[in-house]
C-alpha cells in the first residue's frame, strides 16, 4: 500500500508510518524539539500558534488548535465547523475529559495532574495518534512548567543573595563614615560614595549576568570598606588579567566567596583588642578557554568534610552564599563547572571558580 506524500514524516509511535529516510526521522525530530520550545510559556503563551502548527504537520490534518483555560483557541488550518470545536473545548474544560472523536476530537492536556490546555484535531486520523500527539504536547507543558520553576527559584535565589548583605557589615561601615565626618570629611565623603556603589550594585534589578570588570570593582568597593572598618588588620592582594576584564559571568559570584572570606575566614582570628591580622587575595586569569577566578585568605579554615557539607547546601542560613552560588555556576556552565574549596583548618581557605571564557547565551 502506497504511503500517502503528506504522510511520509509520521512517526510510528503515531500510529502511522515509519519515516522512510534519515531526512525524514530527522525532520520529525526538528519538529519535536520546535514543539517543546514553542510551548515553553505554555499553551496560552506567544508562540503556541506555531506549536499547532507544527503538529498539524505530524498529524497531517486539516487543522490543529490549541486553547488554553480560557477556552482561546489557537489554530493552524481552517476547522470545518469552529461552533462545534468551540463547544468540544468548552466540554473538556469543564470535564477534564475527551470529547469528540475524528474528524473532530478535543483532548485534554494535563501537566502534572493539572488541566494545562486543550488539543483540538479536526481531520481523518487514527486515534491513536491523537493520543500520542496529546501525550508529546503535555511533556512539553511539563518540561515548560519545570523550567518555569526553575526560573522563579533563580529569582528567589538571587533575591536572597542581595537580602545577605550584612547588617553588621553595614552597620561598622556606617559608624566609621559617621565618625569620619569631623575629623576627616573629604574620607567620610568618600567612603559614603563607595558604600552607595556598593549598596546600588548589590540590589541592581534585571541583571543575570555582568563582566568581570563589574564584579572586580564591586569587591574592590567592599573590601575597602572593610579595611576602613578593620583598618591596618585586614591586608587585600587584587590582581586580574586585563583579557579577562571584559568576560560574561553570572551577577553576584565573586562577592559572597569574597565576603566569607573576610566573615568566616579572617574575623575570626581578630581580637577585640586589635590583635590579629588577615590577608584576602583575588586573582582572575585566563588559562586557555576558560577563566581562573581564585578567592583565597589566610584565615581559620575548616574541615574539609566542612566544607563540602557548605557547598551541598547543608551549612546555615549564613553560609548559604557558598552553595548558591556554585548551583547557579553547574546550572549555566553544567556540571563540570562551578566551585573547588580547598581548606584545612588553621591552614585558611582557597576557593577557585572555573568558567569557559566564552558561553553561548552568557551575555552581560
Amino acid at each position: 500500500m502506497p504511503v500517502p506524500a503528506d504522510r511520509t514524516l509520521h512517526h510510528e509511535l503515531l500510529g502511522a508510518w515509519w519515516p522512510r529516510s534519515r531526512t525524514a526521522t530527522a525532520s520529525v525530530l526538528h519538529i519535536a524539539r520546535r514543539v517543546v520550545d514553542d510551548l515553553r510559556e505554555g499553551a496560552a503563551g506567544p508562540r503556541a500558534s506555531a506549536a499547532a502548527r507544527d503538529l498539524r504537520k505530524l498529524l497531517g490534518v486539516r487543522a490543529v488548535g490549541l486553547a488554553d483555560l480560557s477556552g482561546a483557541v489557537r489554530w493552524s488550518g481552517s476547522p470545518r465547523t469552529a461552533p462545534d470545536a468551540e463547544r468540544l473545548v468548552a466540554d473538556v474544560l469543564d470535564t477534564e475529559d475527551r470529547s469528540g472523536r475524528p474528524p473532530l476530537v478535543a483532548m485534554p492536556l494535563h501537566a502534572f495532574e493539572e488541566l494545562a490546555g486543550v488539543l483540538v484535531v479536526d481531520g481523518d486520523t487514527r486515534m491513536t495518534a491523537v493520543r500520542e500527539v496529546a501525550a508529546w504536547t503535555e511533556a512539553a507543558l511539563e518540561r515548560a512548567r519545570l523550567e518555569h520553576s526553575a526560573d522563579l527559584a533563580a529569582q528567589a535565589e538571587m533575591r536572597a543573595l542581595r537580602a545577605e548583605i550584612s547588617p553588621h557589615f553595614m552597620y561598622n561601615a556606617m559608624t566609621v563614615i559617621a565618625s569620619l565626618v569631623r575629623s576627616d570629611p573629604d574620607r567620610s565623603h568618600e567612603l559614603m560614595l563607595d558604600f552607595a556603589d556598593f549598596i546600588r550594585y548589590g540590589l541592581a534589578r534585571h541583571r543575570e549576568y555582568t563582566t568581570v570588570s563589574d564584579e572586580f570593582h564591586a569587591i574592590e568597593t567592599y573590601l575597602g570598606l572593610q579595611r576602613a572598618v578593620l583598618g591596618d588588620r585586614l591586608k587585600v592582594q587584587i590582581r586580574v588579567a586585563p583579557e579577562v576584564l571584559a568576560v560574561a559571568i553570572p551577577y553576584l559570584v565573586l562577592e559572597p566567596l569574597v565576603e566569607n572570606a573576610v566573615r568566616h575566614g579572617v574575623e575570626p582570628r581578630l581580637t577585640p583588642d586589635g590583635q590579629g591580622t588577615g590577608l584576602v587575595q583575588v586573582q582572575g586569569e585566563a588559562e586557555g578557554t576558560d577563566l581562573v577566578i581564585s578567592v583565597e585568605d589566610d584565615g581559620v579554615g575548616m574541615d574539609p568534610a566542612r566544607a563540602q557539607a557548605l557547598l551541598a547546601g547543608q551549612g546555615s542560613t549564613e553560609s548559604m552564599g557558598l552553595a548558591s552560588v556554585d548551583r547557579r555556576l553547574r546550572t549555566v556552565y553544567g556540571a563540570w563547572y562551578g566551585l573547588v574549596v580547598e581548606t584545612a583548618e588553621g591552614a585558611g581557605t582557597r576557593v577557585v571558580v572555573r568558567v569557559p571564557r566564552f558561553q553561548p547565551g552568557v551575555v552581560p
